[in-house]
């Protein structure tokens, strides 16, 4: 039995099952856009800790601030001892993602805690019950982060869910509108928008509406910019506080600090969390001040928000994306994949759909071409050939149909079309078999 089996076993006796494992690869260390595993094998990251080391594995500065940080203090909690790496953190942030003529942050450890506290100062801000949300939406799996969640998998027997949620489709053309131009696909959506005051909910009883500018778990779909424009005037006339959330798209993931960026729009509040802290648990909540501050009190928070270690860990991780420009290279790396996928598509029927935006890339496998025909047995099929050569992706959509990809964005260009070379290998042997 190798090191790796053994690990593997022991997790099964005694962590719960409900711990979900997308393969069984292990890790003794990692650097950059590598991981290796207990045995000494070496494999290539395309998933990247879920999008959480777009900055890659161990980053130096990150790794001697946060030795530097423990060495002075590892918690006092922020509620009870205010300190510098807290503030210093929350300045930066409003530095590179300003929301309005005056900004503020809260810190929380994880994107969902960042998604539960943005309703809750929406439904303080507002005085209203009601959010809106979307199809094929992922914002985490805590009460209101799960309720608002999509996919009925993640959330299977877990009822009864937060009360006063209503969900709209996701304006996926790809999917639902083949047929139409994209204005007009838009149209209707933006039609469907209106209407869902008189059918779904009445907009003066809505505090949110939450929002993806990329869906991540739910396939990479980028929103069309003319829908979110329409999503940001309908909450401007109606007095809706709008979210985005930018958990898995953002931190140069699309070639900018935030992917509202390539809207020019930029939303009442929003979520982070994953690359801000290089895989630290740390994400916070953005907004403007006015709304930041309707929460009375004592009503968000929490022991470990804004953690020390963690706040160093994502000050130094901000820096040094600033100081190897990481933005640009997600452009980069971002083409790179783009033109691959593209020719892969050329050369296989399989492959219905190419998308993301800058290095938030995805490939949809489908039979026949239809994109209500998801081809999972195929996406699976691509993803075990590729672990077993020594690269490690993962899938994404409702029927898991969806290869995605997450690398480090540090990876440099052989190591990036290596690990091309294998995914292209990979779909060649799976539809030949």
């Amino acid at each position: 039995m190798t090191k790796s089996e053994s690990l593997l076993q022991r997790r099964m006796a005694v962590v719960s099952n409900g711990v979900g494992i997308f393969n069984n690869a292990t890790a003794a260390y990692a650097k950059g856009a590598k991981i290796v595993d207990l045995d000494g094998n070496e494999f290539l990251d395309f998933a990247g800790g879920i999008g959480v080391v777009n900055a890659g594995h161990c980053p130096q500065p990150v790794v001697d601030a946060i030795i530097e940080q423990t060495k002075k203090f590892i918690h006092t909690s922020f509620n009870v001892v205010t300190y510098e790496p807290y503030i210093e953190l929350c300045e930066k942030l409003v530095e590179i993602l300003p929301h309005g003529e005056s900004t503020k942050v809260m810190l929380v450890s994880t994107g969902a805690e960042a998604v539960e506290n943005a309703v809750k100062i929406a439904k303080q801000h507002t005085s209203r019950q009601a959010v809106l949300c979307f199809t094929g939406a992922f914002h985490g799996r805590t009460l209101m982060a799960m309720t608002l969640t999509s996919k009925i998998s993640y959330k299977q027997n877990c009822g009864p869910f937060a009360p006063e949620v209503y969900r709209l489709p996701f304006p996926n053309k790809y999917r639902y509108g083949q047929n139409l131009t994209e204005d007009e696909f838009v149209d209707q959506e933006l039609r469907r928008l209106h209407e869902s005051a008189l059918n779904l909910v009445n907009p003066e009883s809505v505090a949110a509406i939450i929002i993806e500018p990329i869906q991540g778990e739910g396939g990479f779909y980028p929103a069309p910019k003319k829908y979110l424009v329409g999503l940001k005037e309908f909450c401007d006339t109606h007095g809706i506080v709008l979210i985005f959330d930018e958990v898995q798209s953002g931190f140069a993931r699309t070639g900018k600090w935030a992917a509202y960026e390539h809207y020019g729009i930029t939303p009442d509040l929003s979520t982070w969390a994953k690359s801000m802290g290089s895989g630290l648990p740390i994400g916070c909540v953005i907004g403007k001040a006015e709304i930041m501050d309707s929460a009375k009190p004592g009503t968000i928070g929490g022991t470990y928000i804004g953690n020390p270690v963690a706040c160093a860990g994502a000050l130094a991780t901000i820096k040094y994306m600033e100081e190897i420009d990481l933005n640009q290279r997600g452009v980069e790396v971002g083409n790179i994949i783009r033109t691959r996928f593209e020719e892969m598509k050329s050369k296989f029927p399989q492959i219905g759909d190419v998308r993301g935006l800058g290095a938030m890339m995805a490939m949809e496998f489908n039979l026949d071409g239809d994109p209500k025909k998801p081809d999972h047995e195929l996406c699976k099929k691509v993803i075990n050939f590729c672990f077993s050569k020594k690269l490690i992706i993962i899938s994404a959509g409702t029927h898991k149909n969806i290869i995605r990809i997450l690398c480090p964005l540090v990876i440099t260009n052989d190591e990036l079309n290596q690990g091309l070379d294998i995914i292209e290998a990979a779909i060649a042997e799976a539809v030949e078999n």
